[in-house]
């Protein structure tokens, strides 16, 4: 089966990610996505990430309703910050069935050479890669592929801004989600 995997933060997920990943599954030849729920980018900074059971709760509540989402905390048990090169080795042993594919948005492009390992993850997994506002680098790869969906320009920064200021995020997020947020209250 090949498999899209779509790493994260997910601080909070929100109806962008999920459009995304519905978009891979649906028009593409990935027949599930992944959600890899990363507890500490090495490329970010981690002071104002929620706890990553909670990112991982509500990634979880997000996609329950898709049969062909699922959702990992594989980093969750691996060295601190995560590598995806790392994380690929770590999949591909436990499910050597599958083939992966990693999933990512064309911002990431602009960095991608300072990815650990850069060039092997192109060559053994290669990209899938959604548009994202503004003008992107585009690299010429025979394992990157462009897919053509929505310019979503909704962010997790402009989402946890709104709910300190107590502002509406309704059509943000998926309900569960903006419940757990509030019941929790998270952000705030």
């Amino acid at each position: 089966m090949k498999i899209g995997l779509f790493f994260g933060s997910f601080n909070p997920i929100h109806i962008g990610h999920l459009i995304i990943a519905d978009i891979m599954q649906d028009q593409t030849d990935l027949e599930e996505v992944w959600f890899v729920v990363s507890p500490q980018n090495p490329m970010k900074s981690s002071k104002s990430l929620l706890h990553e059971f909670d990112r991982l709760r509500m990634v979880e509540l997000a996609t329950a309703d898709n049969f062909r989402f699922k959702v990992l905390d594989v980093e969750f048990h691996m060295p601190k910050p995560s590598y995806t090169i790392d994380t690929l080795a770590v999949l591909s042993d436990k499910y050597p069935q599958h083939e992966f594919k990693l999933v990512v948005g064309s911002d990431n492009l602009t960095h991608f050479h300072k990815w650990k390992n850069s060039e092997q993850l192109l060559e053994y997994y290669g990209l899938y890669v959604y548009p994202r506002p503004g003008k992107m680098k585009t690299l010429d790869h025979p394992h990157i592929q462009f897919i053509d969906s929505p310019l979503i320009d909704i962010s997790a920064t402009f989402i946890r801004d709104t709910l300190r200021k107590g502002g509406s995020v309704r059509y943000l997020l998926h309900p569960h989600v903006s419940d757990y947020i509030r019941d929790k209250k998270l952000y705030y």
